[in-house]
């Protein structure tokens, strides 16, 4: 039987589509749809028989749900919460009181049963009433609401629960979403950076390797951690993270050769930060081996690109290449695949390329030539590798694997700038 996940909405009228859908497949014999029916329905042999009753029986388990009739309920209940309909959520669990405990979206997700997936929300009114008709999962939803930056939703389950000490990894929401409030908040309840025997917990790794990004909000979150006692490694890489030019003036004042330098991955992500490998580390073109202006595309660190560019970075300044010839990109390569191009085609926002412009105005090379190889994050969906020899920034994107980290907008600069592409 395939496996299916609900999206964090489903939509009922697209489910029923797929159950018709699902229902005409089996009829004329595909066999992975045939394959579907017997795994749930074995005793259905003449397929000419099959009924819509058994195609969206089929299509429920493969999502998980015991049947058609949960599945549709899972969608309703979700819907209300969305809509802040207390009275339509209230009338289902009391109808259906195993709603109350088992995930809203019917197999295990990070949103939860019901009263977290309302926290995730900050739909309060709904969470107060779960919680009188019995719901037990408020340490999930107060991280949720943290991780969401629901404060005041987390604020009210803080207190259903009787104040408790907040756990040891009470951080790591607010880490990954970027969260300053929720990290704030946090501290507030008394969340601390070490545990009782001075080790780190502190998730700077969490803060450092997340695929969100968010400038400010990381440098406030990095500070926070310093104001409570974590020592964070005095180095240009971590000044950056943390958006500290006055740090980085005191580097370069330190160490002239500072923007002609090269940086190690484990420069980059510090493994006595907790920091990962280079699958782990999430971001778009290769980082390992580059520069403070590489850094500055991914991370969208506007202010401190320009900065280097004015104390006389060299806006064509290469990435170390490796024992394997990979690596000699450019920034420009980074403007044209990032983490920042992800989220804006992702949320679907106004496709912009300040970077390509502030590189291309500079006198950027718009055929610089290197050879990369990158793989993604097992997140986005695949784990090979890939490798691309010999491209141009505009080769780079048209080629890449996954066009999601693509800025086509960056593309259209870069050739209106004399760049070229596969054909070029």
């Amino acid at each position: 039987m395939s496996e299916r996940r609900l999206p964090v909405r489903p939509n009922l009228d697209q489910l029923r589509h797929q159950a018709k859908e699902l229902l005409r497949q089996i009829r004329s014999g595909d066999a992975v749809a045939v394959a579907e029916l017997k795994a749930c329905c074995p005793e259905k042999s003449d397929l000419s028989e099959v009924k819509l009753a058994d195609a969206q029986f089929a299509l429920a388990r493969s999502y998980g749900a015991p049947s058609w009739t949960r599945l549709v309920q899972s969608c309703r209940l979700i819907d209300a919460i969305w809509n802040d309909d207390l009275e339509a959520v209230r009338e289902m669990v009391e109808k259906h009181p195993y709603l109350l405990h088992e995930d809203a979206r019917i197999q295990r997700s990070n949103w939860g049963p019901p009263m977290s997936y309302a926290a995730n929300l900050g739909r309060d009114g709904i969470v107060e009433m779960l919680h009188e008709l019995g719901a037990t999962d408020h340490a999930h939803a107060l991280g949720r609401a943290t991780l969401q930056t629901k404060i005041g939703t987390a604020r009210r389950l803080h207190a259903m629960m009787g104040r408790p000490p907040v756990p040891e990894d009470a951080l790591g929401g607010p880490a990954y979403t970027l969260s300053a409030d929720g990290t704030a908040l946090m501290f507030e309840l008394g969340a601390k950076t070490h545990d009782d025997r001075g080790r780190r917990i502190a998730p700077v790794d969490v803060v450092l390797e997340t695929d969100s990004r968010n400038p400010s909000a990381k440098h406030d979150i990095l500070e926070m951690y310093a104001q409570h006692g974590l020592t964070l490694p005095d180095t240009p890489t971590m000044a950056l993270h943390r958006g500290r030019i006055d740090l980085l003036a005191e580097h370069l004042r330190r160490d002239p050769q500072m923007l002609r330098r090269t940086f190690s991955h484990e420069e980059i992500y510090p493994p006595e930060m907790g920091c990962h490998d280079e699958v782990l580390a999430t971001h778009g073109t290769p980082l390992a081996g580059t520069t403070l202006l590489h850094m500055c595309v991914d991370y969208d660190e506007m202010e401190i690109a320009r900065w280097l560019l004015d104390r006389g970075m060299d806006v064509d300044a290469k990435a170390a290449v490796d024992a394997d010839g990979f690596g000699g990109h450019t920034a420009l390569f980074a403007t044209v695949v990032s983490q920042p191009n992800f989220w804006m085609n992702h949320k679907g926002t106004p496709q912009v390329a300040p970077f390509t412009q502030l590189l291309l105005d500079r006198g950027a090379n718009p055929n610089a030539r290197a050879s990369l190889r990158k793989q993604l994050h097992p997140g986005y969906g695949e784990e090979a590798m890939h490798e691309y020899r010999d491209v141009t920034p505009l080769s780079w994107g048209e080629r890449f694997h996954k066009q999601i980290f693509v800025s086509k907008v960056a593309m259209e600069m870069i050739a209106a700038r004399g760049g070229r592409g596969r054909a070029g």
